[in-house]
């Protein structure tokens, strides 16, 4: 996914603050998954949410403002409950890995109870996965 780096994303330096990072992976996870053909919207109806319950991350160098930037996502391990996926953040004109991160999301009800992730998802998670 490509987004563009706007001056809103930037702290005082003319750098990305690094909170919006996160922002950046939160839209491409849910766009990895709607180019797959999943809804994050509709599983959320049908009683499946995906909270991130854990978060590695590693900057490597700084997006300043109005650089391109990739984010990309793949499935790195999926469990009955969770799963696991790496996202990094390259910089699209050098193609310079700027931030790597590998995100846990746990799949539970809208009460917060723990369930199976659906076998949809599973299963395409699971034919995605590299080493």
């Amino acid at each position: 996914m490509k987004i563009r780096v706007y001056y809103e994303d930037t702290d005082a330096a003319g750098v990305v603050y690094h909170s919006n990072y996160l922002n950046y992976m939160e839209r491409a996870r849910t766009e990895y998954l709607r180019e797959q053909g999943i809804s994050v919207a509709a599983m959320a109806s049908d009683g499946a949410v995906f909270p991130v319950v854990r978060m590695e991350i590693d900057f490597k160098a700084p997006a300043r403002h109005d650089d391109l930037l990739e984010v990309t996502t793949i499935p790195v391990m999926v469990g009955g409950s969770s799963f696991t996926l790496r996202q990094q953040v390259l910089r699209c004109s050098e193609n310079q890995l700027l931030v790597q991160a590998e995100v846990t999301l746990a799949c539970v009800s809208p009460a917060l109870k723990a369930r199976r992730i659906p076998s949809e998802l599973r299963e395409l998670l699971a034919q995605g996965i590299v080493a």
